[in-house]
């Protein structure tokens, strides 16, 4: 479905944007992942993405949280990608929870730069080389958060919001020339981060981790399971394809029924 498109994931060296990336490779495209981690488990993952699905597979580094470094990033994906860049997948991003007068100054600034700004700065490298070919595919991961708030996450919420927000007036600028632009919007998905979530909740409450895993999908999300990394990495793929070229400008939620009340 993808064969010859070039795709670069952002924070895909493990969770949710290495499923994405995988299952972007598994569909044909060549992909350049990008994100912090074990060096040995970041070749490996590389690695496995050429065996398994005989594309073309590189690792970057890269300070996403550094306007000029998220930007250097792309021009150096399109270049090892042979000059070009077909989707790109704003996925990276980071967590922190507190109190509005309580939340670090800092760890704003570091959620903002990272959820928010390394999106704007990284859609901004990414349109001139689509706009050059007149096709491209901007996915967003966003969250149920970008459509919703809950408490505590004023940061997060306020990022993924401007996510949503970012997609749309993209969609927008480049309507009719080939280029699409649409935000996914996950639930629950049980990732390291969710995971440290459920064994404080367990701790917490006194529970076992599968209980209070329900717990912590009962707060919210109706279907009481899990959204899954390859679930998402299947709307990525979907929204890539020629079946949604004229979905643009779309918040996709994933989300077990949490934004449906």
């Amino acid at each position: 479905m993808l064969t010859g498109k070039r795709a670069v994931v952002t924070g895909s060296t493990s969770g949710i944007g290495l499923a994405i990336a995988r299952e972007l490779a598994a569909n044909g495209a060549d992909i350049v992942i990008n994100g912090f981690g074990d060096a040995h488990d970041i070749e490996q993952a590389r690695i496995n993405i050429e065996l398994e699905f005989a594309v073309k597979a590189y690792y970057i580094a890269a300070d996403l949280s550094q306007a000029a470094a998220t930007r250097k990033f792309i021009d150096d994906a399109a270049t090892v990608l042979g000059g070009g860049l077909d989707i790109l997948v704003n996925n990276a991003g980071i967590q922190h929870t507190d109190l509005i007068e309580n939340f670090p100054v800092d760890r704003w600034d570091a959620i903002i730069a990272l959820n928010l700004s390394a999106v704007f700065h990284g859609t901004a490298a990414a349109l001139p080389y689509m706009k050059r070919q007149g096709w491209g595919r901007i996915i967003n991961i966003a969250s149920a958060h970008g459509l919703v708030a809950s408490p505590q996450k004023s940061a997060y919420v306020a990022a993924k919001h401007g996510v949503v927000g970012l997609t749309k007036v993209t969609a927008l600028e480049n309507a009719g020339n080939g280029i699409t632009a649409n935000a996914i919007c996950p639930g629950w998905v049980r990732t390291p981060l969710v995971e440290r979530q459920i064994e404080a909740l367990a701790e917490k409450n006194g529970t076992d981790i599968e209980t209070a895993a329900k717990d912590l999908l009962g707060e919210k999300q109706p279907s009481l399971q899990f959204v899954t990394p390859k679930q998402l990495g299947a709307a990525a793929v979907f929204l890539s394809s020629d079946a949604a070229e004229q979905m643009t400008g779309a918040s996709l939620s994933m989300d077990g029924g949490w934004t449906a009340r």
